[in-house]
């Protein structure tokens, strides 16, 4: 049975195992044949130890994770409010029907020269675009888990002279926790993403201009490292994630 255990923990790695083997070899065939261009997983790992003994990899690590988490809690505050306000009130919904649509295609990325002009460079600019491009995918799930609940719900708050507020965190707020989680885990991916791309774009900190600065300077092994590093960070955040959205649906009684 712990035999069995083990082979199942194995699985899903056989796959990536088997890939970085192929990336080692052809890696090192082509370094073999004068190119500098790639570097090996190993060269790559070491290059991340190195990192990670001289405290960059930390602060970078911190600066961008600590960023995106800020963002996204105020686009999340933001979506979430204006979604709440939006799936029950239909005039509400109607009056910002335009408004939201002329302004959500906008790419964040596009902020970015007005979010320096407003903000210059550093934790300001970086937030204020990953706050915008997290708001839209919260407000429009947000919105649209709302508009979903039973309407017997709803009528059964009103019977019971509930007032608004009280409507709201009584009754829309525990039947819209499942999709409500789909979302947040949809906004830390984005944030994520977008903190990254923000600062290989524009902003002098962070992984994302540790991966560039690594790049210009003809370092392949670092910068392969940070590229892996970024995907690591990515996995145990969504992973807590899931963790967390397990842990709120056992605690509603959705689990046992």
């Amino acid at each position: 049975m712990a035999q069995g255990r083990l082979l199942r923990w194995l699985r899903p790695w056989v796959f990536p195992a088997l890939l970085a083997a192929a990336f080692e070899w052809y890696a090192r065939r082509a370094a073999a044949l004068g190119s500098d261009a790639l570097a090996p997983p190993s060269a790559a790992t070491r290059a991340l130890v190195g990192a990670a003994l001289d405290g960059s990899l930390w602060q970078a690590t911190g600066f961008t994770l600590g960023t995106a988490a800020l963002g996204l809690l105020l686009g999340t505050a933001l979506g979430l409010a204006l979604g709440l306000v939006l799936g029950i009130s239909r005039r509400a919904a109607q009056l910002g029907f335009l408004s939201i649509e002329v302004l959500r295609p906008v790419p964040c990325v596009a902020l970015i020269p007005l979010s320096m002009l407003a903000f210059g460079f550093g934790v300001r600019m970086e937030l204020g675009i990953v706050a915008f491009a997290t708001f839209w995918p919260l407000l429009v799930l947000v919105q649209s888990a709302v508009q979903q609940i039973e309407p017997r719900l709803l009528e059964v708050s009103r019977v019971l002279g509930l007032s608004a507020r009280e409507r709201t965190f009584k009754i829309v707020l525990p039947a819209i926790v499942p999709r409500l989680f789909v979302a947040l885990r949809l906004g830390v991916a984005l944030a994520l993403v977008v903190a990254v791309t923000v600062e290989i774009a524009a902003n002098p900190y962070g992984m994302g201009y540790a991966m560039m600065i690594a790049q210009q300077s003809f370092e392949p092994a670092l910068m392969l490292a940070w590229l892996g590093w970024i995907g690591v960070v990515g996995f145990a955040v969504n992973a807590g994630m899931v963790l967390l959205q397990r842990l709120v649906a056992r605690r509603m009684g959705a689990l046992s």
